[in-house]
């Protein structure tokens, strides 16, 4: 059987260059969440299958990678529903409840934590979307006030600030206040979750888009017709309260101010580095959300790249008992793939120092050459030393695409 040298669809694997870029992306990630007092921790690649299947996940649930039983335990099952006992993580939320309700003695509360790892996902690969790619989440789990939300939202736009990466957008919404538009309007709670699913398109098919979509799904013309009208009321200038004003509504006067209050405030502390709006569109899909949600936007490439929102609901399934908690994702890939674009501007390129070394060179000019190296990086450069190859033209030229500005040819050393 011969071997097969490309990765399997859909899992990435990265050059040198991408590495170096990365590690400065993910250095730079970790350094401003730890501002914000923020503590690293890891959890498991594989999950057991029961968690992942809990009805928390929505679609990626359906997009589990699956792992087998093994030995007898397989042997013993008659059925394919019954022989995979883990899967592969598809977020990083789902093993965070898991952990803290499996270390909650020995962590602080409130609980400030940040993860960073790959996730999986067997979907159809296309451009934008893999197989495998990494997530970094910030939770908050012990706090159930709007301090919660503030600080994940002010430091998540701080930390896209200081990557370069432009104005934001950050979009904000309640999954309460969702449910009760939709009640409103006279739709059966059982038909919530279909109308959510047609919502979360309304950017690409705009109101009659949904209007059409609930009607084919043969749902009341007039309660469509209500709901269709709190969609063209939305302008993106009005303010949670002022939108559900101009309302004839049952809407919660606490779970509307205490939205606000989140926008109000993030808004003033962000100020020039992005905007905070209140969308009454914005869904997010994971059926596990319990409260505020948000999303941010880059305004100069019009790229969703954060999102989260509270789900006070998850860890108590776990520890039988209700767990405030509230989180917030970044796409690492997303982000990657705009700040190769800004290499230049970030100070990447040109910043290593490389050797190339004759492969003839005497004893004391490799030591005197070794000795230099050492006294660059006791500046903390990086400093590569490498025997020349024949095609000296294509090495010096690898050698700046992984960041070496200064490439120093020690043959005349010698001669």
């Amino acid at each position: 059987m011969d071997f097969i040298k490309t990765p399997v669809k859909g899992m990435p694997e990265q050059l040198p260059q991408d590495m170096i870029l990365r590690e400065f992306v993910l250095n730079k990630i970790k350094v401003n969440y730890g501002k914000y007092g923020f503590l690293l921790i890891e959890t498991p690649a594989v999950e057991h299958i029961e968690n992942l299947t809990n009805k928390q996940g929505g679609e990626n649930e359906q997009l589990i990678f699956k792992i087998l039983k093994r030995g007898e335990k397989l042997k013993k099952e008659t059925t394919l529903d019954n022989i995979s006992d883990s899967g592969l993580r598809y977020d990083l939320t789902v093993p965070l409840a898991r952990f803290y309700s499996n270390n909650a003695q020995h962590l602080p509360m409130p609980f400030k934590a940040f993860q960073i790892g790959n996730v999986w996902r067997a979907d159809n690969p296309q451009k934008g979307r893999l197989r495998q790619f990494m997530q970094c989440d910030i939770d908050i789990i012990g706090d159930r006030t709007k301090i919660a939300e503030i600080d994940l939202i002010t430091a998540t736009v701080d930390m896209l600030s200081e990557l370069g990466l432009g104005k934001c957008t950050v979009r904000v919404n309640d999954r309460r206040i969702l449910k009760q538009m939709a009640l409103n309007c006279n739709f059966n709670p059982e038909q919530l979750s279909p109308i959510f699913v047609i919502l979360d398109k309304y950017d690409k098919i705009g109101v009659e888009g949904v209007k059409n979509k609930l009607m084919s799904l043969g749902m009341s013309e007039n309660n469509v017709d209500k709901y269709c009208g709190y969609l063209k009321t939305y302008d993106k200038t009005l303010s949670c309260k002022d939108f559900f004003a101009k309302e004839d509504n049952s809407m919660d006067a606490q779970i509307v101010e205490n939205l606000e209050d989140i926008i109000n405030i993030t808004k003033n502390l962000v100020k020039d580095k992005g905007n905070v709006i209140f969308d009454p569109t914005l869904v997010r899909g994971m059926g596990y959300y319990t409260g505020p949600i948000f999303e941010i936007e880059l305004n100069s490439y019009h790229l969703s790249i954060a999102g989260g929102g509270r789900y006070d609901k998850m860890i108590g399934k776990y520890m039988g008992h209700d767990v405030p908690a509230c989180g917030f994702s970044i796409g690492l890939e997303r982000i990657m793939s705009i700040i190769k674009e800004k290499q230049k501007a970030l100070g990447l390129e040109g910043a290593g120092v490389s050797y190339l070394v004759d492969k003839d060179t005497k004893r004391e000019k490799i030591e005197e050459i070794f000795n230099q190296a050492a006294k660059l990086r006791e500046d903390d450069t990086r400093v590569s030393v490498s025997t020349k190859i024949k095609n000296i033209g294509r090495q010096r030229e690898e050698l700046k695409k992984q960041g070496y500005g200064k490439i120093i040819d020690t043959y005349e050393w010698e001669r």
